[in-house]
């Protein structure tokens, strides 16, 4: 068996409560959206968010379509680039700090110290994931690791996207363990030669995965992959 050189991960639900994104960050870039498109109407980002929303929705109200969208947890890409700039502003004021699960950060940092990379991989842009780790209430965690891959690079849901993440890092899909809560992003990454382990975390209510293995947290994760440990 090859041995684990990258560990993945997702981030809502894995490394972060559902209920922070949906309860905290979605209500807040909700408030503040008609006026962050108004104040920030000339940014090259918001230009080609509303553009892209225009193509998705003709003539519709971009605010009610984002509205829309976020109710409805929509992975599209105009979405995720404008909630990650509204979140921006609100990580950096001080309004917004990112509540980890307890058990994240000393993970985090026992497998980075051991020489183990970390990645993320997440629906959220890029951007946001760094604000996330970043303004996190571990401080910021954002060097210990060595991307931030999104949408950009494919679907969480197409095994296509592993391979290209597998590559860009120099490492064989093998070498790679991913972290995620939903399974047809494990089975995607199965799939694709990496190695998974669902998060089962009792405080989203997620309901495991057949064919995968699971862990209650990152400890849990460590002793089934003989990781180190905090």
């Amino acid at each position: 068996m090859s041995a684990i050189r990258l560990i993945l991960l997702d981030i809502e639900g894995t490394t972060l409560p559902i209920s922070f994104v949906k309860d905290v960050l979605f209500p807040y870039s909700d408030k503040v959206m008609p006026d962050l498109l108004r104040e920030k109407a000339s940014d090259p980002l918001v230009k080609v968010a509303l553009a892209d929303i225009e193509a998705a929705n003709p003539g519709c109200d971009p605010v009610a379509q984002l509205h829309d969208w976020t109710v409805r947890d929509e992975k599209v890409a105009p979405l995720k680039s404008l909630q990650g700039l509204a979140w921006k502003t609100g990580f950096e004021s001080g309004e917004l700090k990112a509540r980890l699960y307890p058990d994240v950060p000393s993970a985090l940092r026992a497998w980075h110290k051991a020489g183990l990379r970390l990645a993320v991989y997440s629906s959220g842009s890029a951007s946001a994931q760094r604000l996330l780790y970043g303004y996190s209430d571990a401080g910021d965690l954002t060097d210990l690791f060595e991307a931030f891959y999104d949408l950009d690079i494919g679907g969480k849901k197409i095994a296509e996207s592993y391979r290209e993440i597998a590559a860009r890092a120099g490492v064989a899909p093998e070498e790679i363990l991913f972290l995620s809560d939903v399974g047809a992003e494990l089975d995607a990454a199965l799939e694709a030669g990496l190695k998974v382990c669902q998060l089962v975390r009792a405080e989203d209510g997620t309901q495991p995965h057949a064919g995968v293995r699971q862990a209650i947290d990152l400890a849990g994760v460590s002793r089934q992959f003989e990781l180190p440990v905090s």
